[in-house]
């Protein structure tokens, strides 16, 4: 028996990176999958890499940050057979630019997709774990909501929403069982890396402020994000895990 055997889960932003690799560990541990991304094509790949390791795999295509789609959503597994019991709130964009070069639509975009949309996602699903007196919630941050970058404040600030929306959810809904925690990654070798890792110099300045001197691996994301959505992690609420081998601040 698999520890999320008999346990639903629904992610977003699986086409690619973290939420890729989150979706296969999550099949892996037996949970059956739905998997939520704006591309088609990339959620097509995720899921049939699911599949491969014997999940049960819906798909569905949305804009998280959409209330319209997020409605949507919501109504189709309204009418499936099985209760999503686990969220993984992964979607997320990046924005390199200085503050007086972002526009307001550009600001207001980020913070719908890194921030609001983790709103949408809990105000839809959350009531169904709430009769079912169990859920688990996982919402992906990042260290730069603790250690800011110049040409991150749109970035940073949605991240560091995360972290107070986190800790809020956890004590409003522990009396139902439902657990909310968050992940924050540190510098990870994935595509939303990929300008910073193939520019050796850059690259080299990171490595020289990593402990354990590497990136870190898309899989270790994974395996967290198990550990919290497992039945054994009902005594773990309103915290935040840092994964960031040991990032130093200076």
């Amino acid at each position: 028996m698999l520890p999320l055997s008999s346990q639903t889960a629904l992610i977003t932003g699986v086409g690619r990176g973290l939420g890729r690799e989150i979706a296969l560990a999550l099949a892996r541990s037996g949970a059956s999958l739905w998997l939520v991304s704006r591309t088609k094509g990339e959620l097509e790949q995720t899921a049939e890499l699911a599949r491969d390791l014997g999940a049960q795999v819906r798909t569905w295509v949305a804009d998280v940050a959409s209330e319209d789609d997020v409605n949507r959503l919501h109504e189709a597994v309204e009418c499936a057979p099985a209760t999503v019991s686990i969220l993984v709130n992964n979607a997320g964009i990046h924005l390199r630019k200085a503050v007086t070069d972002i526009t307001l639509a550009e600001w207001n975009r980020i913070v719908a997709v890194n921030l609001t949309s983790i709103f949408l996602m809990s105000r839809a699903f959350v009531p169904a774990m709430k009769q079912a007196r169990y859920g688990r919630i996982v919402n992906l941050s990042s260290v730069t909501s603790m250690t800011a970058a110049p040409a991150r404040s749109g970035y940073a600030a949605t991240k560091a929403g995360i972290l107070g929306l986190t800790r809020s959810l956890a004590l409003e809904l522990a009396e139902w069982g439902i657990t909310v925690n968050s992940v924050s990654p540190g510098t990870f070798a994935t595509e939303m890396n990929a300008p910073l890792l193939n520019d050796p110099r850059i690259s080299q300045q990171f490595l020289r402020r990593i402990p354990v001197g590497r990136w870190g691996r898309p899989p270790e994301i994974g395996a967290v994000v198990e550990h919290l959505c497992s039945p054994e992690s009902g005594f773990i609420t309103g915290t935040d895990i840092l994964i960031d081998g040991g990032w130093r601040t200076a």
